[in-house]
C-alpha cells in the first residue's frame, strides 16, 4: 500500500530530474555550438590579420574578404579595420571611432597593451539605437610595433537567432546576461520560462563575463488527482508500462549510442584536419593524448608518445632545463599561453614551436590535466631571419651611399698629407744630392713624413671601419669614444659646407651597451642631414651643435641645426620607408637609424628648434659602471 501511495510522487520526481538533466545536456550542447562558432570567427579574423601583418594581400582584396565574411556569417554585425592611429581604414558599415561604446574603447586599450585579443562588454553603440553589440578586438603587431586592429561586432540578438537551433528555442526561454543579470538579448519563441527547469553556462570569453541562461517553458509534473484511480491504473498497466519503459530505454540508448558515434566521427575528422598540434597531459605530466598533426610535427607515432612521462622523447637537450622549470608552474592550476621553445624531431633536427597551454577541467570544475596547442613557427623564424639579413644589407648600402657623398671631400683631405709627404721627400732627396748630410738634418723631415702618413692612414682606416660589413657586436663603452672615432668624418663633411661644428659631451657619463659601427652610421646620417639643411644660410649662421648628456636612466644625444625646418607633410612621412626629400636619396636613412636605435633599446625622435631648424634626439639605456654585462 505505501508503494502505491508513493508511486505517483516518485514518478513525478523522476520525470522532474530527467527533464532537468536533459535541459543541462542541451544547454551544454548549445553553449558549445556558440563557442565553436565564435572560435571559428576568431580564427577567420586572425587569418585576415596575419595577411595584413605580412602585407601579402592588396587592400582591395582584403576589403572584399571582409565583406564576404560578414555575408557568410549573419551573426556578425560589422567588421572594422583600424590603422596604427586607430583611424578607420575600412568598415562594412558607416562607422567612426567615436561610435565605439565606452566598454569597447577600454577593450581597445587593454588589447593593445596586453597584445592579446579582447572582447568588450556588450553595449549600445553610438548611431545604433536599441541594438546591443559586443565587439571583439584583434590587435596587429609587426616586429613588436602596433600597426592597427581588426574589430568585429556581434549583434547579441542575432547570436541567439542564428546560433541556437529552432527546436531548442521552441521549448525554452534563452537569454544572454552578465553576472549582474543585465539582459543583453532574449529569445522566447515558445513563450517565457516558468522558472522550474533552469540552467546557465558561462561562455568564458576573454574580457567579458557572458552567461547563457536557459529557462524551460515546461511546468512541474502534476500528481494524479485521485490516488485510488492511480493505483488501479498502475496495477492494471504496470506490466505494459514496464515493457514500454524498457523499450523506451532501449531506443534512447540506441539513439544515444548513434549520437555518440556521430560525435566521435565528427571530432575525429576535425582533429585530423587540424594543422595545429594538440596534446593532453595528466596532472603528473604523463601524455594521455596526441593528435595526428602533433605526431607529424615531432616525427613519432601516437603509440610511441602516449603514456610517456618527462623527459619526453621530443624534448631538445638544450631546452630541457626550461621544460623542467615550467612543470612546477603548470601544477599550480594556472594557464600559460604563448611561450616559445624548441622541440627535437625524431630525425634530429630542431623545430621552433609556439605553445598555448590551458587547464583541462571536468564537469565538476576539477582540473584533470593540461591541454596544449602547439604551432610550428619554423616558417616565421625563417622569415624573420631573411628580414634581418635584408635590413643588414640596407644598412651596408646606406653606409656605402654615405661614403659616396664623402668621396670628394675625403680626396681633398687625403691630398693634403700626401702633398706634404711628397714635399718633404723631395727636400730630403735634394739635400742628399748635395753631398754629406747629417742624419740630424734629415730627421725633422722624416718625422713630418711619418706624421702625415699616419694621418692619411687614420682617414682610410676610419672609412674602412665604417663601410665594412660585419655581424653586430654590442660592447660596453663610453659614447665619447664613438664620437672620437666618427668626428673626423663629420668634420670632413662640415668643411665642404663651410659649417662650424660645436660638440659638447657631459662628464662624467655612464657607459652604454652599443654596436659602435651601427651607432656611427646613425650619428653620421643625422649630422649629414643637419649639414645639408644649413647650406643656404649665411656663414655666421652655419653652426652644427651636438650635445651628449645624461637624461634619467638614459644617455641622450641631440643633433641641432639652424636651417629652415620641415613642412607638415614631410613631418608626417619622415620615417616612412623610401620617402626622401632629396632627388638622389633612397629614403631609407632615417628608417634604418630608427631601427638601429630601437634595436639598442632606445628611441629616436625629433622636434622643431625654437631658434629655427630641427633637433633630432636619440636615447640609449645607461649602464652603471659596476654592472655586469652578460654575453
Amino acid at each position: 500500500m505505501p508503494v502505491l501511495i508513493l508511486l505517483p510522487w516518485r514518478s513525478q520526481k523522476i520525470e522532474f530530474e530527467d527533464r532537468q538533466q536533459q535541459l543541462i545536456a542541451d544547454t551544454l550542447w548549445v553553449e558549445q555550438g556558440i563557442r565553436f562558432q565564435l572560435i571559428r570567427n576568431e580564427d577567420s579574423l586572425r587569418v585576415l590579420g596575419d595577411d595584413i601583418i605580412a602585407n601579402s594581400v592588396a587592400p582591395e582584396q582584403l576589403k572584399a574578404r571582409f565583406s564576404a565574411l560578414i555575408q557568410k556569417h549573419p551573426e556578425l554585425h560589422q567588421l572594422i579595420w583600424l590603422d596604427a592611429k586607430d583611424q578607420v581604414r575600412f568598415s562594412t558599415r558607416p562607422f567612426t571611432p567615436a561610435d565605439f561604446s565606452l566598454y569597447s574603447k577600454q577593450a581597445i586599450v587593454h588589447a593593445r597593451s596586453s597584445e592579446t585579443p579582447q572582447y568588450a562588454q556588450p553595449a549600445t553603440q553610438e548611431g545604433e539605437d536599441s541594438v546591443i553589440l559586443m565587439d571583439y578586438h584583434l590587435p596587429l603587431f609587426r616586429h613588436n610595433r602596433y600597426i592597427g586592429s581588426l574589430v568585429v561586432s556581434y549583434e547579441m540578438s542575432e547570436i541567439l537567432e542564428k546560433l541556437v537551433p529552432w527546436w531548442f528555442a521552441k521549448d525554452n526561454e534563452i537569454s544572454l546576461t552578465d553576472i549582474d543579470d543585465i539582459v543583453f538579448a532574449m529569445r522566447a519563441d515558445g513563450g517565457y520560462g516558468h522558472n522550474v527547469y533552469t540552467h546557465s553556462r558561462n561562455l568564458d570569453l576573454s574580457g567579458v563575463n557572458l552567461i547563457l541562461k536557459i529557462n524551460s517553458i515546461k511546468s512541474t509534473p502534476r500528481l494524479l488527482s485521485n490516488y485510488l484511480v492511480a493505483a488501479v491504473v498502475l496495477l492494471g498497466l504496470g506490466l505494459v508500462w514496464s515493457l514500454w519503459a524498457l523499450w523506451r530505454d532501449i531506443l534512447r540508448r540506441q539513439a544515444a549510442e548513434t549520437a555518440l558515434r556521430e560525435q566521435m566521427a565528427f571530432r575525429s575528422a576535425m582533429e585530423k584536419s587540424l594543422v595545429t598540434g594538440l596534446r593532453v597531459r595528466s596532472l603528473d605530466g604523463r601524455l594521455v593524448y596526441v593528435n595526428p598533426a602533433f605526431c607529424d610535427m615531432v616525427g613519432y607515432t601516437e603509440q610511441q608518445l602516449v603514456g610517456q612521462k618527462a623527459p619526453l622523447p621530443f624534448w631538445a637537450a638544450e631546452a630541457i632545463d626550461s621544460y623542467q622549470k615550467r612543470l612546477p608552474i603548470m601544477g599550480k592550476n594556472m594557464s600559460l599561453s604563448g611561450f616559445e621553445t624548441v622541440y627535437k624531431h625524431a630525425d634530429g633536427h630542431l623545430i621552433p614551436v609556439l605553445i598555448y597551454e590551458s587547464a583541462l577541467l571536468d564537469d565538476d570544475g576539477m582540473q584533470t590535466g593540461w591541454m596544449g596547442s602547439i604551432l610550428d613557427i619554423s616558417d616565421r623564424k625563417q622569415a624573420e631571419q631573411i628580414l634581418r639579413q635584408h635590413e643588414e644589407r640596407l644598412e651596408s648600402s646606406a653606409r656605402l651611399s654615405t661614403m659616396g657623398e664623402l668621396a670628394s671631400v675625403m680626396a681633398h683631405e687625403l691630398n693634403q698629407p700626401l702633398a706634404a709627404i711628397s714635399s718633404y721627400a723631395t727636400g730630403a732627396l735634394n739635400m742628399m744630392k748635395m753631398g754629406d748630410v747629417e742624419p740630424s738634418v734629415l730627421q725633422p723631415a722624416l718625422i713630418q713624413m711619418q706624421n702625415q702618413a699616419q694621418r692619411a692612414g687614420q682617414i682610410i682606416r676610419s672609412v674602412h671601419d665604417f663601410v665594412v660589413k660585419r655581424e653586430p657586436n654590442r660592447t660596453q663603452m663610453q659614447l665619447k669614444a664613438v664620437f672620437n672615432s666618427v668626428l673626423p668624418l663629420i668634420e670632413l663633411q662640415a668643411k665642404s659646407y663651410l659649417i662650424n661644428v660645436q660638440i659638447y659631451i657631459e662628464h662624467p657619463l655612464p657607459d652604454v651597451l652599443v654596436d659602435s659601427i651601427s651607432l656611427e652610421q646613425v650619428i653620421l646620417n643625422l649630422t649629414r642631414n643637419a649639414l645639408q639643411a644649413m647650406q643656404e644660410l649665411t656663414l655666421q649662421q652655419r653652426i652644427l651643435q651636438i650635445e651628449v648628456k645624461k637624461y634619467g636612466n638614459y644617455v641622450q644625444v641631440e643633433v641641432i641645426d639652424h636651417g629652415a625646418g620641415m613642412d607638415q607633410d614631410v613631418v608626417d612621412r619622415l620615417f616612412s620607408p623610401f620617402f626622401s626629400t632629396k632627388a638622389e636619396g633612397m629614403g631609407m636613412g632615417l628608417n634604418i637609424c630608427r631601427t638601429i636605435i630601437e634595436f639598442h633599446g632606445g628611441q629616436l625622435t625629433f622636434r622643431a628648434n625654437p631658434t629655427g631648424g630641427t633637433i633630432f634626439c636619440f636615447t640609449l639605456p645607461a649602464i652603471e659602471s659596476s654592472s655586469t654585462i652578460e654575453g
